[in-house]
């Protein structure tokens, strides 16, 4: 596992809304979406993908239902609540700053 893998993992959850803040979807096409924007570098485990839409239910960031069966097999659709949206936006300032401060922090290293 690469370090850059460890470092996405914390992010999960806000990856996870991120998709989500486009439209509601199912766990595979989170995958693929998340997979597809890292450009093939990172995908999400299984178990930490349901975990994490678990861990969303729970505190009211998504809500889930069951869409319909016109292909075959019954999906598991999230939506973003407004509180999940609150939630993203909280998570990517974080993020913000955090990025600021470790740049800030390599940058002294290389003398800048």
């Amino acid at each position: 596992m690469s370090i850059a893998s460890d470092l996405i993992r914390g992010h999960t959850d806000a990856l996870i809304l991120s998709v989500l803040m486009r439209a509601d979807s199912y766990g595979y096409e989170i995958n693929k979406r998340i997979f597809s924007a890292s450009s093939g570098a990172y995908e999400l485990k299984e178990a930490t993908l349901y975990t994490a839409f678990k861990r969303l239910e729970e505190t009211g960031a998504v809500v889930s239902y069951w869409g319909d069966q016109d292909a075959g097999a019954r999906r598991k659709y999230y939506h973003i609540t407004l509180a999940g949206q609150k939630t993203y936006r909280r998570m990517v300032d974080e993020w913000r700053e955090a990025r600021t401060i470790i740049n800030a922090l390599l940058d002294e290293g290389e003398g800048k």
